[in-house]
């Protein structure tokens, strides 16, 4: 028989590199090291994990060795949870990516208290009989804002929709040109006016809108004027607009409601619009509870009885409406603004330069004694989420030492997630807007990101 020599493909060499098959899925799983993830995980996901494991396995994309590790740290990913806190040290008080207003102490307590329990979202309990909601927080908007009725919708965007819907559906409304905004997401003001079965009939240009052009746009067929708000852009230089005073005075003479999308503002007389103010000439007014109030995510509608009945009973106003959790944070959001407590998005917006220079002081100070090299920088902190464009806070940033995008990196990947700023090619914190609770966190976290760097800068201990 002709001996078989060592380079044959075919020889005992070939053979023994040739590497081994993967075990089935039931062989791994009785395996004594995956029997004691049952008392963790079910049947079910440990299953899957095995089998997307062997299938990596056969397809070259994974090793063999390390399999327990890996499908535990499978097991662990599928069944961790996706949200998670975030500290905001950007700046930008309400950061649409992160949730915009973090939420007052009254408002999270309700929230815990309502949370896991049942509640008196839709039944009266002086009568036993069926409640409405929106009895909840009517009361409490009335007497903040002066309204004669009102309402709560799931956002600003669904409140404008509904409005249009219920009191304009197949009719024209009148809207000046330069008012012709685009919300986050690509969510374009003529978009929603076309899904209410409203007719918008622009007039005026982008940069100037007179009275007199909204009375020569009105027909038989207009039902509203409309105002909305550029409360995320400024439109400078030579330009004029008309006062919602005078857009009231056109739509009283013609019979023709007016709407009012505030987005964000004021609660009372300011730089920005004021609800009081909009409230006592138009119809309908509308704004975001996370931007102007500092609340939940909501969209608050108030305005004339008759408005807003009619608004309640179209069969959107269901598809829109707020639950139970919704209301519970508006509700503690509006007794923090009645009481006259402070919500944490007023107390960012009201934060003076001393007070942040001596917060980034003593952060830096500690970062100092570990050894780790920071520095002031002057900046700038602005309130985001579409409201006061322009409007920038002066503020202190601490500035890291270290290449800024890979330490804003480990920074938005440890956890807690800390989401920072670069300027001027450093890796910044603002102070502004880390909430006070959060500071031996944020120090912890710095001192991770920092320490994990390949030669990471330091200074002397202090």
């Amino acid at each position: 028989m002709a001996r078989t020599l060592p380079s044959d493909p075919g020889g005992p060499l070939a053979a023994a590199e040739k590497p081994s098959k993967p075990p089935a899925v039931a062989t791994v799983l009785r395996t004594p090291e995956l029997q004691s993830l049952r008392s963790i995980y079910p049947h079910r996901l440990i299953v899957e994990a095995v089998r997307e494991q062997l299938k990596q396995e056969r397809g070259g994309s994974r090793e063999p060795t390390g399999r327990l590790e890996a499908i535990r740290s499978s097991l662990s990913e599928a069944t961790s949870p996706r949200l998670l806190p975030v500290i905001n040290a950007t700046g930008v008080v309400l950061h649409t990516n992160l949730g915009r207003a973090p939420l007052s102490p009254r408002a999270v307590q309700a929230l815990v208290s309502i949370a896991g329990r049942y509640s008196n979202v839709e039944l009266d309990l002086e009568s036993g009989k069926r409640g409405d909601r929106q009895t909840l927080v009517q009361d409490l908007l009335c007497r903040l804002s002066g309204a004669e009725a009102a309402m709560a919708v799931n956002n600003n965007a669904a409140a404008v929709l509904l409005a249009l819907q219920s009191l304009a559906r197949n009719r024209e409304v009148i809207i000046s040109r330069g008012q012709q905004v685009e919300i986050g997401g690509s969510f374009r003001m003529p978009d929603v006016m076309k899904l209410s079965g409203s007719r918008m009939v622009e007039v005026g240009t982008t940069n100037r809108t007179r009275a007199a052009d909204y009375e020569a746009a009105i027909t038989g067929r207009t039902a509203a004027l409309l105002r909305v708000h550029t409360s995320n852009f400024n439109v400078v230089g030579f330009t004029e607009t008309t006062s919602l005073r005078d857009m009231a005075d056109i739509a009283n003479r013609h019979g023709l409601l007016l709407i009012d999308d505030l987005g964000s503002g004021a609660m009372v007389a300011g730089s920005e619009p004021a609800v009081a103010e909009s409230v006592g000439v138009a119809d309908v007014t509308t704004f975001s509870g996370d931007k102007l109030l500092g609340g939940p995510q909501a969209g608050v509608v108030l305005g004339r009885l008759v408005a807003i009945r009619r608004m309640e009973r179209s069969p959107l106003a269901r598809a829109v409406r707020v639950d139970k959790m919704t209301l519970a944070a508006l509700e503690a959001t509006l007794l923090d603004h009645l009481l006259g407590s402070e919500t944490p998005v007023a107390r960012m917006q009201g934060m003076g330069v001393d007070e942040i220079r001596r917060r980034s002081n003593v952060l830096r100070s500690e970062l100092n004694q570990h050894g780790i090299e920071s520095s002031e920088l002057p900046a700038t902190s602005v309130m985001g989420g579409g409201s006061l464009p322009g409007n920038q806070m002066p503020t202190v940033l601490l500035a890291l030492a270290g290449a800024a995008t890979a330490l804003a990196t480990r920074l938005r990947r440890g956890r807690p997630a800390v989401l920072c700023r670069i300027q001027d090619g450093r890796c910044c914190i603002d102070l502004r807007t880390v909430l006070p609770n959060e500071e031996n966190q944020l120090l912890e976290a710095i001192l991770a990101a920092a320490r994990s760097a390949p030669n990471h800068r330091r200074c002397e201990p202090a």
